[in-house]
């Protein structure tokens, strides 16, 4: 089994801050709610570790996107984040045009923060709002208000962003379809750059998923998505991955990395990371814990794994076939390294279940295959 070169397979960096004010009740990402002072220079210190052993590895490979994730960035302060970006500038070749998106929540943000970002090199806002009723909100465990989350999003726009993405969530505890609806026509009145719609689940070690809230059923929620796509569509935000809308020009292109099976680099607590490189495909991830982190001062992979031939072909398709458009067939192999010969079979059964399009060129999948993203990924993994 070959592998791909690592100059052709484009490059991101994951950066992972994990604190946040409040632990939310359906939160699954390594995050912690903040107790005492936020350890922020020492954290950055074990980021740029990070980095630094990272790029040894890169051979001066270029860094499209940065994505500065958690968590709650926002807690960090304008200082911290300026300095955390000025070290990865020195350490790693970042693209003239790279992408860099810091998420915030609306209950952690001012002015100052976000003037200080958009200073430092920040030119991508990604806003938790997740919804705008006030009862859908404390039902959810998040800090912030609608006026809050109104308000973060104008002092986005005073601070100088012109691209920013809103968080958005249905199917949440007691939610009818008008209410999705009223959550849809709240966000688009301020008319973001960018959309991320997506239903509400209940993971595995959550607070959610021990105590399950009344949530809509499957056929509500089928109801749901219809409607908000049509209202989507009608305003001119294209789909182009099961949760991602956009205006012409500002797709996430750090998330459409991953959808495309790129490389990554994960920098903080828990961050994973994916490496091309002598072959192989590697996933790595660090040290979940903040402060065993920090004490390792960072720069410590805490487990590794080569993907074998299985693994590959399968976390492709994972990945491609949550874009609306889909993939070339000839991404396959210039990202795996396998021929997409030994596909030929499962996509012949998906297309004649009304899963994949006919299109032979072209790993897309239908509506219907969209619809049921699971039982088409099955037939990848026989």
């Amino acid at each position: 089994m070959t592998g791909p070169l690592p100059g052709d397979v484009p490059l991101s960096l994951y950066v992972h801050i994990p604190w946040c004010l409040r632990k939310c009740p359906y939160c699954d990402f390594n995050s912690h709610a903040l107790k005492g002072d936020l350890p922020e220079a020492a954290y950055v210190q074990a980021l740029l570790a990070d980095v630094d052993a990272d790029a040894r590895k890169l051979s001066g490979r270029e860094v499209q996107t940065v994505f500065i994730g958690g968590g709650t960035p926002s807690l960090f302060s304008g200082e911290a984040i300026g300095n955390l970006l000025a070290g990865i500038r020195s350490r790693l070749s970042l693209a003239e045009d790279a992408e860099i998106t810091l998420e915030a929540n609306p209950g952690a943000v001012d002015a100052g923060h976000f003037a200080a970002y958009r200073e430092a090199g920040v030119n991508r806002l990604s806003i938790g709002v997740q919804s705008f009723s006030a009862t859908k909100l404390e039902a959810l465990g998040r800090v912030h208000d609608p006026r809050q989350a109104r308000e973060a999003f104008h002092v986005a726009r005073r601070a100088g962003f012109g691209n920013i993405n809103l968080d958005l969530m249905f199917g949440l505890p007691d939610q009818c379809l008008d209410e999705v609806l009223e959550d849809l026509s709240q966000a688009l009145a301020l008319a973001p750059e960018h959309l991320s719609w997506y239903q509400l689940t209940l993971e595995p070690n959550t607070l959610f998923h021990h105590q399950p809230p009344a949530v809509p059923g499957d056929g509500v929620l089928w109801e749901m998505q219809q409607a908000g796509q049509a209202l989507l569509a009608q305003q001119g935000y294209v789909q182009y991955e099961v949760s991602g809308y956009a205006r012409k020009g500002f797709q996430c292109r750090h998330n459409l990395n991953y959808w495309r099976f790129g490389d990554y680099l994960g920098a903080g607590a828990g961050a994973h990371g994916k490496l091309t490189g002598d072959g192989a495909v590697r996933r790595y991830w660090r040290e979940r814990q903040p402060q065993a982190y920090m004490e390792a001062g960072g720069a410590v992979v805490a487990a590794e794994h080569e993907l074998d031939e299985s693994d590959r072909r399968l976390e492709f398709m994972m990945n491609a076939l949550r874009l609306k458009q889909g993939v070339p067939l000839s991404l396959y192999g210039d990202m795996t390294g396998l021929s997409p010969d030994g596909l030929r079979a499962a996509l012949s059964r998906a297309r004649t279940r009304g899963l994949l399009t006919e299109a032979g060129d072209r790993l897309q999948a239908t509506s219907l295959g969209q619809r049921f993203l699971n039982d088409l990924l099955v037939m990848f993994h026989e």
